[in-house]
């Protein structure tokens, strides 16, 4: 066993270097995360939870390998190379201590090894350090840092993670009485630091989702708050479960719960808040004091009321719902709140965006955008679903389900239909929780219902989609709000600027930034920049791969003159990052220095390779083949380009369509493949994740656009992808005001004119993918030509060093802006 072998090598020396040969793959089955003890420097640790097959072994990862995580290069589910570690003991603690790891190398593609192992990993020895056997943190789900007591989510600090948090099934039920209780109402106006607390008996009619309030010397175990609603016969309250009762308590208290408390205490209300809309229940809101549950000084207790033991005689009010269809949307205010029910057709992929001016760790808010029909109106609805800490609700929210949203905020947009975003209230429940919800009698649900029963499964089946980009709402038509506020949809930022964005995205991180300057350079590209090779996906970067194999780039190289090179001329030689790719070219590129490769732009891929291989090119040229095909013939360049790139400073090429950009049409039968590749890689690795291929994206082409700069010294690439079809998810609420389908209006508008509907077999709508786009968009590019325009710029880190760059809106000094 390699990790058996590693740590008795550790017992005689603290660091261990593992050579090449000595190196064994190890798969990762864990990574978890929580507040590091230096948060000034980072943030976050992380512990890793490796095995190789025999053993496995939970070792701290060095903070200086924490960005491999923050690029998801590092992740559950794939194979390590481990190359240094050291033991690490507690100096302050007996008998504990750990492997730490220093350096590693990551594994492209799912693990190898994982397939291979036969028993149930969960169930694989510990490895320990002989002596230190009872180590709980070894041992146990808690860190390897004993000052922690608890994991936080690995891409969040809104939901539950870890064991602390599973439910558990209910004790004994404890000895109460509903004689002897006191009504809230009594509460709003009797309240001293002294008063001593009656219990109470209410109902939960709204529930929050967790507050992860924990920073660095804070010194609590638990730093977790939940706020929830009650309401007994004489009004509403606020309660605020606190520390450890959240873990006990949070997951147990749904809303409709009945719950009998006793040694609570309270305090005055805290009025920055936000609260729930509960006007409907027509109820008196007590706001003026909150009931406060403690661990401890006082030690409330909690007892949940099981729901056949809960009396009418009690007079506990009913849960009032707002429920809204998608016809009566239109009609509600900025910022109204409403509930909705519907049956999900579109799902976006999980995405990150960073918390603002928060204290504390690294805060990051997770959300993803769904799109939901309710049979009253053409349009569905647009929902931007956040996290509301019910993470196995959150992560199976798919097509063909009926989903349902409590206090959604109503956003109004210039130039985009009204979409709903989540609140701090909002709870989200799917099929298979539906059962015993107070809503399911609410006239609006019941309505939804007797209209899905009249929906045919194939027909909804084929106006479904899940991933890929999707930003909502859409840019508006003309460029009306100031650009450097900070309130504005996208921050206008200089193109250096945009080097250090790109550079500190973390894994899944969206951010739309806009840039002044001009396009110079659009090629129209068949293929994404991520392709499927036998050893797992890689990016390919096509000028780079080419020139490693064959010694030119393709298009951006002039080839000497034969005649002038002379008999005794000789190849230059490759630059040492490419001797890797050398063994790779043909015997006659090394033996023969006569012959070269004929690089122009009106020669096809193939044509160029066929040149270096007549007998035909080896497979390592089958992908690199279909991204370069028509990559040259159909390009267009400004007059001024050749000029202006000799004096660029810095050219972006990071940026491009991904194979994770592309959204796919659901299907039953691929929903877990569908739904593993749009979610969140998980902390833990579960043996149905990854064992079943995503389909490919259908892709018919899209335009990759240099933009340079306003200053002229930086130019990033960006891929713009033109809606072409009604089918596409980005198509719902984008203003489609006809335009002539030339380079710069279709820069401008978002989408080829007019889309195509694919629900008509008899539609011509032109122009389509393929050569019309090409020949009929591209040959217009010439009037770009010095034009100073605003690009909307949409990023996203896919994962390793994938990152998504796309052009969403052109402004122009041509248009009123």
């Amino acid at each position: 066993s390699f990790l058996k072998r590693t740590l008795k090598r550790l017992s005689s020396t603290r660091c261990v270097k593992i050579s090449a040969e000595e190196a064994a793959p190890v798969a990762v089955v864990a990574l978890q995360r929580y507040l590091s003890e230096d948060a000034a420097e980072q943030p976050s640790s992380y512990d890793v939870t490796v095995t190789d097959g025999v053993w496995r072994a939970k070792c701290l990862l060095h903070p200086a390998l924490n960005h491999l995580v923050h690029s998801n290069s590092l992740r559950s589910g794939a194979d390590v190379v481990i190359t240094q570690c050291s033991y690490i003991y507690n100096e302050r603690r007996l008998g504990h201590g750990y492997i730490r790891i220093e350096q590693l190398r990551c594994a492209p593609g799912p693990s190898v090894l994982l397939p291979q192992v036969q028993d149930d990993i969960g169930l694989l020895p510990v490895l320990v350090k002989a002596g230190m056997e009872r180590s709980a943190t070894l041992q146990g789900d808690v860190p390897l840092l004993v000052s922690r007591r608890h994991y936080l989510p690995l891409w969040n600090n809104d939901d539950p993670e870890g064991h602390i948090w599973i439910l558990r099934a209910p004790g004994l039920t404890q000895c109460w009485t509903v004689s002897n209780i006191i009504f809230l109402g009594r509460l709003e106006g009797s309240f001293h630091p002294t008063w001593n607390c009656t219990p109470l008996l209410v109902k939960i009619i709204h529930k929050s989702k967790l507050r992860y309030y924990g920073r660095h010397g804070l010194g609590i175990d638990f730093p977790y708050q939940a706020y929830f609603e009650v309401a007994d016969r004489s009004g509403t309250m606020s309660l605020v479960l606190w520390n450890e009762l959240c873990s006990k308590f949070y997951q147990k208290l749904d809303v409709g719960t009945v719950i009998h408390l006793q040694n609570y205490s309270l305090k005055k209300s805290y009025p920055s808040r936000s609260r729930p809309q509960m006007d409907h229940h027509r109820m008196n809101n007590f706001h003026s004091v909150e009931i406060s549950l403690n661990p401890r000084n006082p030690a409330s207790v909690i007892t949940v009321i099981p729901r056949k033991r809960v009396s009418p005689q009690w007079g506990l009010p009913e849960v009032a719902y707002r429920f809204i269809s998608r016809s009566e949307l239109e009609y509600l205010s900025n910022n109204a709140t409403c509930d909705v029910i519907g049956l999900v057709t579109y799902v976006g992929r999980i995405e990150r965006v960073r918390s603002k001016g928060t204290k504390g760790p690294e805060k990051y808010w997770t959300y993803r955008w769904v799109h939901m029909v309710d049979g009253t109106s053409a349009h569905p609805f647009i929902l931007e679903l956040f996290s509301s800490s019910q993470p196995g609700i959150f992560s199976h929210i798919c097509p063909m389900i009926y989903l349902v949203c409590t206090q959604m905020r109503v956003c109004q947009v210039d130039g985009s239909p009204a979409y709903l975003t989540s609140s701090f209230e909002t709870e989200t429940l799917i099929t298979g929780y539906h059962k015993g919800r107070p809503y399911v009698r609410d006239p609006k649900v019941t309505s939804f219902i007797e209209w899905t029963k009249t929906l045919k499964d194939n027909d909804v089946l084929e106006k479904t989609a899940i991933g890929g980009h999707y930003c909502y709402p859409h840019p508006p038509q003309k460029c009306l709000q100031t650009w450097a506020d900070s309130s504005a949809q996208a921050l206008l930022v200089a193109a250096a600027d945009l080097k250090q964005e790109m550079e500190t995205l973390q894994y899944r991180e969206h951010k739309r930034l806009a840039i002044q300057g001009q396009i110079t350079a659009v090629r129209y590209m068949t293929s994404l920049r991520t392709a499927e090779l036998q050893t797992g996906e890689v990016t390919e970067k096509f000028e780079s791969t080419f020139s490693r194999v064959v010694g030119c780039s393709i298009g951006l190289m002039q080839v000497p003159d034969a005649g002038r090179q002379g008999a005794g001329a000789q190849n230059p030689p490759l630059p040492a990052e490419q001797n890797a790719g050398a063994s790779l070219a043909p015997q006659s590129l090394k033996t023969n220095p006569r012959r070269h490769i004929v690089c122009t732009s009106r020669l096809s891929a193939s044509q160029k390779v066929g040149k270096v291989y007549p007998n035909g090119p080896p497979a390592v040229f089958l992908n690199v083949l279909s991204l370069a095909a028509d990559f040259d013939g159909f390009s267009w360049e400004s007059s001024n380009w050749e000029k202006q790139r000799e004096e660029v400073t810095e050219h972006l090429r990071q940026g491009g369509l991904h194979q994770d950009s592309i959204c796919r049409r659901f299907t039953i039968d691929d929903k877990n493949a569908l739904l593993h590749w749009c979610n969140l890689q998980p902390s833990r690795w579960a043996p149905e994740h990854g064992t079943q291929a995503v389909p490919p994206a259908d892709c018919p082409g899209y335009y990759q656009v240099t933009i340079l700069g306003i200053n002229k010294q930086i130019a990033v690439d960006a891929a713009y992808f033109p809606i072409v079809s009604t089918a596409d998810p980005r198509a719902v609420g984008l203003h489609q005001d006809p335009h002539g389908n030339t380079m710069f209006s279709s820069l401008l508008s978002g989408f080829l004119c007019p889309l195509s509907d694919p629900a008509s077999p008899s539609d011509t709508a032109l122009p389509q993918p393929g050569r019309t786009a090409r020949d009929e968009v591209l040959a217009t590019a010439s009037e770009l030509e010095d034009t100073h325009v605003v690009c909307i710029l949409d990023l996203c880190h896919l994962g390793g060093d994938k990152v998504e760059v796309v052009i969403s809106k052109v402004y122009s000094d041509r248009v009123q802006i």
